[in-house]
Protein backbone atom coordinates (compact mmCIF):
# COMPACT_ATOMS: atom_id res chain seq x y z
CA UNK A 1 0.00 0.00 0.00
CA UNK A 2 1.54 3.41 -0.77
CA UNK A 3 1.78 6.34 1.44
CA UNK A 4 -0.71 9.45 1.48
CA UNK A 5 0.85 12.52 1.40
CA UNK A 6 0.40 15.08 4.20
CA UNK A 7 -3.35 16.16 4.48
CA UNK A 8 -4.09 19.07 6.47
CA UNK A 9 -7.66 20.29 6.09
CA UNK A 10 -8.53 22.57 8.98
CA UNK A 11 -11.31 21.27 11.04
CA UNK A 12 -14.26 23.11 9.55
CA UNK A 13 -12.91 21.38 6.12
CA UNK A 14 -12.58 18.17 8.37
CA UNK A 15 -15.84 18.19 9.23
CA UNK A 16 -17.69 19.23 6.06
CA UNK A 17 -15.72 16.09 4.65
CA UNK A 18 -16.92 14.02 7.20
CA UNK A 19 -20.64 15.03 6.26
CA UNK A 20 -20.70 14.93 2.56
CA UNK A 21 -21.43 11.54 2.41
CA UNK A 22 -21.61 9.08 -0.54
CA UNK A 23 -18.90 10.56 -3.31
CA UNK A 24 -18.44 10.11 -6.97
CA UNK A 25 -15.84 12.47 -9.25
CA UNK A 26 -13.83 15.13 -8.13
CA UNK A 27 -11.95 17.63 -9.91
CA UNK A 28 -9.15 20.17 -9.89
CA UNK A 29 -10.40 24.25 -11.03
CA UNK A 30 -7.70 25.33 -13.81
CA UNK A 31 -5.75 27.47 -11.24
CA UNK A 32 -5.46 24.88 -8.94
CA UNK A 33 -6.80 26.74 -6.19
CA UNK A 34 -9.99 24.95 -5.86
CA UNK A 35 -11.20 21.34 -5.38
CA UNK A 36 -14.86 20.06 -6.32
CA UNK A 37 -16.27 17.16 -4.84
CA UNK A 38 -19.56 15.51 -6.22
CA UNK A 39 -21.61 14.98 -3.48
CA UNK A 40 -24.07 11.94 -4.86
CA UNK A 41 -25.46 10.92 -1.18
CA UNK A 42 -26.76 14.80 -0.59
CA UNK A 43 -27.44 16.31 -3.85
CA UNK A 44 -24.39 18.99 -3.44
CA UNK A 45 -21.11 19.40 -4.15
CA UNK A 46 -18.21 20.22 -1.66
CA UNK A 47 -15.89 22.93 -3.11
CA UNK A 48 -12.22 23.04 -1.37
CA UNK A 49 -9.87 25.81 -1.24
CA UNK A 50 -6.60 24.26 -1.43
CA UNK A 51 -2.85 24.67 -1.50
CA UNK A 52 -0.30 21.93 -3.13
CA UNK A 53 3.01 22.81 -1.68
CA UNK A 54 6.08 20.74 -2.76
CA UNK A 55 8.99 20.16 0.21
CA UNK A 56 11.46 17.94 0.35
CA UNK A 57 9.63 15.23 1.42
CA UNK A 58 6.85 15.40 -1.09
CA UNK A 59 4.10 17.50 -1.83
CA UNK A 60 2.07 18.61 1.14
CA UNK A 61 -1.56 19.72 1.00
CA UNK A 62 -3.47 21.74 3.03
CA UNK A 63 -7.46 23.20 2.71
CA UNK A 64 -8.48 25.83 4.68
CA UNK A 65 -11.63 27.03 3.42
CA UNK A 66 -15.05 25.37 1.62
CA UNK A 67 -18.52 25.95 0.27
CA UNK A 68 -21.28 23.55 -0.04
CA UNK A 69 -22.82 24.83 -3.00
CA UNK A 70 -27.10 23.29 -4.20
CA UNK A 71 -29.24 23.88 -7.00
CA UNK A 72 -31.83 23.07 -8.81
CA UNK A 73 -29.11 21.86 -10.98
CA UNK A 74 -27.56 19.98 -8.91
CA UNK A 75 -29.31 16.49 -8.06
CA UNK A 76 -27.67 12.79 -7.66
CA UNK A 77 -24.09 14.21 -9.26
CA UNK A 78 -22.02 11.68 -10.49
CA UNK A 79 -19.74 13.79 -12.34
CA UNK A 80 -18.35 17.25 -12.83
CA UNK A 81 -15.54 19.48 -14.70
CA UNK A 82 -14.44 23.20 -14.47
CA UNK A 83 -15.11 25.09 -17.64
CA UNK A 84 -13.28 27.95 -15.90
CA UNK A 85 -12.43 29.11 -12.63
CA UNK A 86 -15.99 30.21 -11.64
CA UNK A 87 -18.02 27.83 -13.76
CA UNK A 88 -19.10 24.27 -13.16
CA UNK A 89 -20.63 21.19 -15.03
CA UNK A 90 -22.34 19.08 -13.22
CA UNK A 91 -24.03 15.66 -14.69
CA UNK A 92 -26.60 14.05 -12.44
CA UNK A 93 -27.84 10.59 -12.96
CA UNK A 94 -31.34 11.30 -12.22
CA UNK A 95 -31.47 14.48 -14.42
CA UNK A 96 -29.83 16.34 -16.84
CA UNK A 97 -26.24 18.21 -17.48
CA UNK A 98 -26.55 22.05 -15.93
CA UNK A 99 -23.38 25.08 -15.45
CA UNK A 100 -23.15 26.73 -12.44
CA UNK A 101 -21.45 29.56 -11.64
CA UNK A 102 -19.85 29.68 -8.11
CA UNK A 103 -20.50 33.14 -5.99
CA UNK A 104 -18.22 35.23 -6.16
CA UNK A 105 -15.62 36.11 -3.44
CA UNK A 106 -14.16 34.02 -0.94
CA UNK A 107 -15.43 30.27 -0.35
CA UNK A 108 -16.36 31.65 3.34
CA UNK A 109 -17.70 27.99 4.40
CA UNK A 110 -21.38 28.98 3.33
CA UNK A 111 -23.75 27.39 2.38
CA UNK A 112 -25.19 28.49 -1.34
CA UNK A 113 -27.60 27.64 -3.35
CA UNK A 114 -27.69 28.87 -6.85
CA UNK A 115 -29.61 29.12 -10.24
CA UNK A 116 -27.86 27.10 -12.92
CA UNK A 117 -27.24 29.22 -15.51
CA UNK A 118 -27.86 26.52 -18.70
CA UNK A 119 -29.39 22.97 -18.80
CA UNK A 120 -27.87 20.62 -21.54
CA UNK A 121 -30.68 18.07 -22.43
CA UNK A 122 -29.40 17.37 -25.99
CA UNK A 123 -31.74 16.96 -28.97
CA UNK A 124 -34.61 14.39 -29.51
CA UNK A 125 -32.09 12.24 -31.70
CA UNK A 126 -29.24 12.71 -29.41
CA UNK A 127 -30.79 13.09 -25.78
CA UNK A 128 -28.76 13.36 -22.67
CA UNK A 129 -30.15 10.21 -20.60
CA UNK A 130 -28.67 9.06 -17.01
CA UNK A 131 -25.58 11.27 -17.05
CA UNK A 132 -22.54 10.08 -15.42
CA UNK A 133 -18.76 11.53 -15.81
CA UNK A 134 -18.07 14.58 -17.81
CA UNK A 135 -15.13 16.61 -19.63
CA UNK A 136 -15.22 20.18 -21.14
CA UNK A 137 -12.77 21.29 -23.46
CA UNK A 138 -12.31 24.89 -23.94
CA UNK A 139 -11.73 25.47 -27.72
CA UNK A 140 -9.90 29.03 -28.75
CA UNK A 141 -13.06 30.30 -30.67
CA UNK A 142 -15.16 30.66 -27.87
CA UNK A 143 -16.58 27.24 -27.48
CA UNK A 144 -16.39 24.12 -25.27
CA UNK A 145 -16.77 20.50 -26.30
CA UNK A 146 -18.75 18.89 -23.52
CA UNK A 147 -18.48 15.35 -23.57
CA UNK A 148 -20.74 13.56 -21.11
CA UNK A 149 -21.19 9.52 -20.38
CA UNK A 150 -24.91 7.85 -20.93
CA UNK A 151 -24.56 5.61 -18.27
CA UNK A 152 -27.74 3.16 -19.06
CA UNK A 153 -28.17 4.46 -22.53
CA UNK A 154 -24.73 3.14 -23.37
CA UNK A 155 -22.98 5.92 -25.48
CA UNK A 156 -20.99 8.69 -24.84
CA UNK A 157 -22.50 12.13 -26.53
CA UNK A 158 -20.92 15.35 -27.60
CA UNK A 159 -22.63 18.83 -27.20
CA UNK A 160 -20.87 22.15 -28.53
CA UNK A 161 -21.84 25.34 -26.15
CA UNK A 162 -20.90 28.48 -26.93
CA UNK A 163 -19.12 30.89 -23.95
CA UNK A 164 -19.70 33.87 -26.24
CA UNK A 165 -23.80 33.45 -25.59
CA UNK A 166 -24.30 32.18 -21.98
CA UNK A 167 -23.34 28.28 -23.56
CA UNK A 168 -26.32 28.18 -25.71
CA UNK A 169 -26.21 24.35 -27.41
CA UNK A 170 -25.16 24.71 -30.75
CA UNK A 171 -24.95 20.86 -31.65
CA UNK A 172 -25.64 17.54 -30.14
CA UNK A 173 -23.98 14.43 -31.58
CA UNK A 174 -23.80 10.29 -30.10
CA UNK A 175 -19.58 10.33 -30.63
CA UNK A 176 -19.02 7.08 -28.90
CA UNK A 177 -21.17 3.58 -28.71
CA UNK A 178 -19.47 0.94 -30.16
CA UNK A 179 -18.32 -1.63 -26.98
CA UNK A 180 -19.67 0.47 -24.64
CA UNK A 181 -21.95 -1.01 -21.63
CA UNK A 182 -22.51 1.56 -18.90
CA UNK A 183 -19.51 3.94 -19.58
CA UNK A 184 -18.65 4.81 -15.91
CA UNK A 185 -15.90 7.18 -16.61
CA UNK A 186 -14.39 9.72 -19.29
CA UNK A 187 -11.19 11.34 -19.63
CA UNK A 188 -9.28 13.41 -22.62
CA UNK A 189 -5.25 13.67 -23.48
CA UNK A 190 -4.05 16.76 -23.41
CA UNK A 191 -3.12 16.96 -26.31
CA UNK A 192 -6.70 15.57 -27.92
CA UNK A 193 -5.93 13.17 -29.36
CA UNK A 194 -7.49 9.73 -27.09
CA UNK A 195 -10.09 9.56 -25.42
CA UNK A 196 -10.62 7.09 -22.44
CA UNK A 197 -14.00 5.67 -21.27
CA UNK A 198 -14.50 3.26 -18.35
CA UNK A 199 -16.97 0.46 -19.64
CA UNK A 200 -18.35 -0.90 -16.67
CA UNK A 201 -19.90 -4.09 -18.25
CA UNK A 202 -17.14 -5.05 -19.84
CA UNK A 203 -14.84 -4.61 -16.98
CA UNK A 204 -12.53 -2.87 -19.13
CA UNK A 205 -11.62 0.93 -20.86
CA UNK A 206 -11.84 1.66 -24.59
CA UNK A 207 -9.31 3.98 -25.50
CA UNK A 208 -11.07 6.10 -29.05
CA UNK A 209 -8.82 7.62 -31.44
CA UNK A 210 -9.49 11.48 -32.33
CA UNK A 211 -7.47 11.38 -35.68
CA UNK A 212 -9.71 9.14 -36.90
CA UNK A 213 -13.70 9.65 -37.52
CA UNK A 214 -16.35 9.46 -34.60
CA UNK A 215 -19.93 8.48 -34.46
CA UNK A 216 -22.13 5.89 -33.75
CA UNK A 217 -19.91 2.94 -35.70
CA UNK A 218 -16.64 3.63 -34.43
CA UNK A 219 -14.36 1.14 -33.44
CA UNK A 220 -12.07 1.65 -30.48
CA UNK A 221 -8.68 1.41 -31.40
CA UNK A 222 -7.20 -0.50 -28.10
CA UNK A 223 -8.52 -1.60 -24.87
CA UNK A 224 -7.08 -1.60 -21.29
CA UNK A 225 -7.89 -4.61 -19.82
CA UNK A 226 -8.03 -6.65 -16.75
CA UNK A 227 -9.75 -3.94 -14.40
CA UNK A 228 -12.70 -4.86 -12.34
CA UNK A 229 -15.04 -1.85 -12.30
CA UNK A 230 -13.20 0.78 -13.48
CA UNK A 231 -14.28 4.33 -12.85
CA UNK A 232 -12.73 7.25 -12.81
CA UNK A 233 -9.52 8.08 -15.59
CA UNK A 234 -6.95 10.47 -16.04
CA UNK A 235 -4.05 11.17 -18.77
CA UNK A 236 -0.68 12.07 -17.33
CA UNK A 237 0.51 15.02 -18.38
CA UNK A 238 2.64 13.88 -20.58
CA UNK A 239 0.34 10.95 -22.08
CA UNK A 240 2.62 8.19 -21.19
CA UNK A 241 0.15 6.76 -18.74
CA UNK A 242 -3.65 6.71 -17.86
CA UNK A 243 -4.36 6.04 -14.32
CA UNK A 244 -7.78 4.15 -13.67
CA UNK A 245 -9.92 4.02 -10.64
CA UNK A 246 -10.98 0.69 -9.57
CA UNK A 247 -14.33 0.20 -7.88
CA UNK A 248 -13.92 -3.20 -7.48
CA UNK A 249 -10.86 -3.44 -5.95
CA UNK A 250 -8.96 -1.12 -3.29
CA UNK A 251 -6.47 -0.14 -5.88
CA UNK A 252 -5.14 1.82 -8.84
CA UNK A 253 -4.43 0.55 -11.75
CA UNK A 254 -1.72 2.63 -14.08
CA UNK A 255 -1.33 1.77 -17.45
CA UNK A 256 1.11 2.75 -19.94
CA UNK A 257 1.38 3.95 -23.50
CA UNK A 258 4.43 2.26 -24.63
CA UNK A 259 4.41 2.82 -28.80
CA UNK A 260 0.96 3.98 -28.64
CA UNK A 261 -2.43 3.25 -27.59
CA UNK A 262 -3.63 1.41 -29.70
CA UNK A 263 -4.19 -2.76 -29.24
CA UNK A 264 -4.46 -4.37 -26.15
CA UNK A 265 -2.57 -4.09 -22.74
CA UNK A 266 -2.89 -5.23 -19.20
CA UNK A 267 -2.10 -3.47 -16.31
CA UNK A 268 1.74 -1.92 -15.88
CA UNK A 269 1.18 -1.04 -12.24
CA UNK A 270 -1.57 -2.06 -9.64
CA UNK A 271 -0.97 0.35 -6.31
CA UNK A 272 -2.97 -0.36 -3.25
CA UNK A 273 -4.53 3.00 -1.76
CA UNK A 274 -7.31 1.54 0.84
CA UNK A 275 -6.45 -1.07 3.72
CA UNK A 276 -8.23 -4.06 3.78
CA UNK A 277 -10.57 -2.70 6.80
CA UNK A 278 -11.53 0.71 4.55
CA UNK A 279 -12.34 -1.36 1.41
CA UNK A 280 -14.20 -4.48 3.16
CA UNK A 281 -16.25 -1.75 4.78
CA UNK A 282 -17.40 -0.13 1.59
CA UNK A 283 -17.49 -3.01 -0.17
CA UNK A 284 -21.69 -3.72 -0.09
CA UNK A 285 -21.68 -5.53 -3.70
CA UNK A 286 -18.85 -6.92 -5.50
CA UNK A 287 -18.65 -3.63 -7.79
CA UNK A 288 -18.22 -1.42 -4.54
CA UNK A 289 -14.98 -0.27 -1.99
CA UNK A 290 -12.67 0.93 -3.89
CA UNK A 291 -12.12 4.00 -5.30
CA UNK A 292 -14.15 6.23 -7.66
CA UNK A 293 -13.35 9.91 -8.68
CA UNK A 294 -9.63 10.52 -9.80
CA UNK A 295 -7.90 13.74 -10.39
CA UNK A 296 -4.36 14.77 -11.20
CA UNK A 297 -3.41 18.03 -10.19
CA UNK A 298 -2.44 20.85 -12.65
CA UNK A 299 1.33 20.80 -11.60
CA UNK A 300 1.24 17.30 -12.36
CA UNK A 301 2.20 16.53 -8.50
CA UNK A 302 -0.60 14.81 -6.73
CA UNK A 303 -3.41 12.63 -7.34
CA UNK A 304 -6.48 12.84 -5.43
CA UNK A 305 -8.76 10.10 -4.87
CA UNK A 306 -12.24 9.75 -3.24
CA UNK A 307 -14.12 6.79 -2.42
CA UNK A 308 -17.61 5.89 -0.22
CA UNK A 309 -15.69 5.40 2.94
CA UNK A 310 -12.37 7.75 2.39
CA UNK A 311 -14.52 11.64 0.81
CA UNK A 312 -10.73 12.48 -0.05
CA UNK A 313 -7.25 11.10 -0.15
CA UNK A 314 -4.20 12.46 -1.45
CA UNK A 315 -1.20 10.44 -3.02
CA UNK A 316 2.19 11.57 -4.81
CA UNK A 317 1.84 10.61 -8.87
CA UNK A 318 5.13 9.40 -8.79
CA UNK A 319 4.36 7.10 -5.86
CA UNK A 320 1.46 5.86 -8.37
CA UNK A 321 3.12 5.65 -11.38
CA UNK A 322 6.90 4.61 -10.31
CA UNK A 323 8.21 7.10 -12.04
CA UNK A 324 9.21 11.00 -11.60
CA UNK A 325 7.14 12.67 -13.67
CA UNK A 326 9.28 15.13 -15.76
CA UNK A 327 7.09 18.33 -17.45
CA UNK A 328 8.70 20.04 -20.81
CA UNK A 329 7.83 23.02 -22.19
CA UNK A 330 6.78 20.39 -25.59
CA UNK A 331 4.57 19.23 -23.19
CA UNK A 332 3.46 22.62 -22.36
CA UNK A 333 2.68 23.29 -25.67
CA UNK A 334 0.77 20.46 -26.58
CA UNK A 335 -1.41 21.00 -23.72
CA UNK A 336 -2.25 24.07 -24.22
CA UNK A 337 -3.11 24.04 -28.70
CA UNK A 338 -4.85 20.56 -28.06
CA UNK A 339 -8.04 20.28 -29.17
CA UNK A 340 -10.39 17.80 -28.78
CA UNK A 341 -11.25 16.30 -32.26
CA UNK A 342 -9.76 17.16 -35.49
CA UNK A 343 -10.20 20.32 -37.54
CA UNK A 344 -12.80 17.86 -40.51
CA UNK A 345 -14.39 16.82 -37.00
CA UNK A 346 -14.83 20.27 -36.10
CA UNK A 347 -15.87 21.62 -39.30
CA UNK A 348 -18.93 19.79 -38.78
CA UNK A 349 -18.30 16.40 -39.86
CA UNK A 350 -19.85 13.77 -37.44
CA UNK A 351 -22.27 10.64 -37.11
Amino acid sequence: MIPQVNFSPNEPVRAALASIGRTEDLRFSPDNRLLAIAGYGRRRCLILRIHIELTTNGPWVTADDFMELTSDGIGAVHGLDFIDNQTLVVANRDGVVALVQLPPGELGRRHCHVQPTRQVRGSLFCPVRTPGSVAARPQQNGRVDLLVCNNYAQRVTRHVLDARSGYRVGRNQVLLERGLIIPDGLAVSHDGRWIAVSSHGTNDVKMFSTSAPLGRKAEPAGILRNANYPHGLRFTLDGRHILVADAGGPVILVYDREAGWDGARDPARSVAILDDETFVRGRVNPEEGGPKGIDIDRSNNVVAVTCREQPLAFFSLASVTGVQQQESSDVREAVDEGGLLTAEQRGGRGA
